[in-house]
Order: structure tokens, then sequence, then C-alpha cells
């Protein structure tokens, strides 16, 4: 997974478990090229390793995952390229669905963007009180799009039509409420733990196959919808409309249909 200077996903097995840790904390764990590369590694060794039977996907730093780095440079055609890049979004969540092993989120701060479709993709998930949540994208004048692939599973039609639409701030109780998160706990490394002990008690095979019983239809839903998708989110993204929004946020000013 890299030497230790460029290292952004840790990787390491305790027993049956193995820990995935992503630890760019600089740019709150963004989804750069890099990271999302160390993360489908250490997928690829936790499902090759006949030891392990869970995978616990935790994170370094105030923020779980900001969603995309968009401080990555990028040449060529803006639509191709940024279609590019939602394909990657797209491959890792659904390597994190497919993967035999069941995969638990610990989440421990902020969760935005890109870092909600890992939430959606993980079985299970527990977020502690520190933890908010959000779906902004409506507010820049783009769409939660390749998330949708793991978020529209887990929710409510009336929680994702709410959040998806007004862009508010949610608790980790209330997204445990709305089927985003499975426990909002105090204490989130003992709450994971006891879930992972639970969980250990499955056979490889076992859980494989429940596991897999869960995640047919998301799995249908990325062969189907991933590519459309893609090629929608990008053409948001290059829009007159989302080049407003994207610099309003970074101006710190209302957009031009607020003014």
């Amino acid at each position: 997974m890299g030497t230790e200077r460029d290292r952004l996903v840790s990787y390491a097995v305790d027993g049956h478990v193995a820990r995935l840790t992503l630890d760019s904390p600089h740019n709150r764990n963004a989804l750069s090229t890099r990271l999302v590369e160390q993360l489908h590694d250490g997928l690829r060794r936790a499902a090759d390793d006949p030891a392990v039977r869970v995978v616990v996907l935790g994170h370094t730093g105030g923020t779980f995952c900001a969603g995309a780095d968009l401080s990555e440079a990028s040449g060529g055609d803006p639509v191709e390229t940024t279609a590019a890049r939602a394909r990657e979004l797209a491959d890792v969540l659904r390597a994190i669905v497919a993967s035999p092993r069941p995969v638990v989120a610990a989440v421990d701060g902020h969760v935005r963007a890109g870092g909600m479709g890992l939430v959606g993709a993980c079985d299970l998930a527990v977020a502690g009180p520190r933890s908010t949540f959000a779906l902004t994208e409506a507010r820049i004048g783009v769409a939660p799009a390749i998330i949708s692939l793991t978020l529209l599973p887990k929710l409510s039609a009336r929680a994702a039509a709410r959040y998806y639409l007004t862009g508010e701030t949610f608790s980790s109780a209330q997204a445990a409420a709305i089927g985003l998160i499975t426990v909002a706990a105090d204490d989130v490394a003992a709450t994971v733990a006891e879930l992972a002990a639970e969980l250990v008690k499955g056979s490889p095979q076992g859980l494989a196959a429940s596991k897999a019983l869960t995640t047919a239809e998301v799995l249908a839903g990325f062969d189907r919808d991933a590519e459309r998708l893609a090629t929608e989110s990008a053409r948001l993204f290059v829009s007159e409309e989302a080049r407003e929004g994207m610099l309003a946020f970074l101006q710190k000013r209302p957009p031009s249909w607020l003014q």
C-alpha cells in the first residue's frame, strides 16, 4: 500500500478483524486517486486473507471523509475528466458492497459528499456524537448522483427527499433514525468492537453468502445505472450554474440564485 510517506490508508489485522483507516486528515480524507487506490488495495488484502472475517473502515482527524479531492489537477476534456472521477468513486463504492467480508464504518467525525457514499456502501455503520452528515450538492448546483447507488437503498424515501433537497445538516441520532447508519453510539470504538465480536462468530462462507443476499439489488443498481450517473454527474459539474455555486461557496457569498 505504498511507503510510509505516501500512505493515505493504513491497514492492520487484529485477530479476525482487518482495520482500514483513512489517514489523510490534511485534506479531510478527501477521495484522491491515491487514497482510492489504497482503499481498493486494503479491501483486496482483507478478502484474500482467510483469517479476516470483518473489515472496519475508520478514519483519523475530525472528518470521516469530505468527498472528492478538488485540488487534483485535471487536463483534457472537462466532461470526460469529471466523468472518469465519478467512475472512480463508483468503482470503490462497488468494491465495498461486493467485498465478501462485512464492512463496518466507524465514524467519529463529519461526513459529506462522497463520504456519505462510503457510509452507505458499508454493511453496518456506527457514528458518534461528534458526527454530522449533510448532502449539500443541490446548494451548489449539482446532485448526489453516484452516491445515490449506496444511499437510496438505505434511506427511507421521505428522508432521501428531505436531505437531498434541503441540504440541511443532521446528527448521528437522525442518521440512525433514517437508516443511514446502524447505531448512534456514545463510544464508537466500544460499539464497533461489540459488533465485530458478533460478526466474527460467522463462518467465512456463511458471512459471504449472507451478505450477498443483502447486496444483490445494490450491485444490480451499480451495473445498471453507474455509467449513466457518471455522465449525468459530469454534465452537472461543468455547467455554468455549478461553477457559480462552487465559486460562491469558496468566496463565502450567496450564489446568484439567492441574490
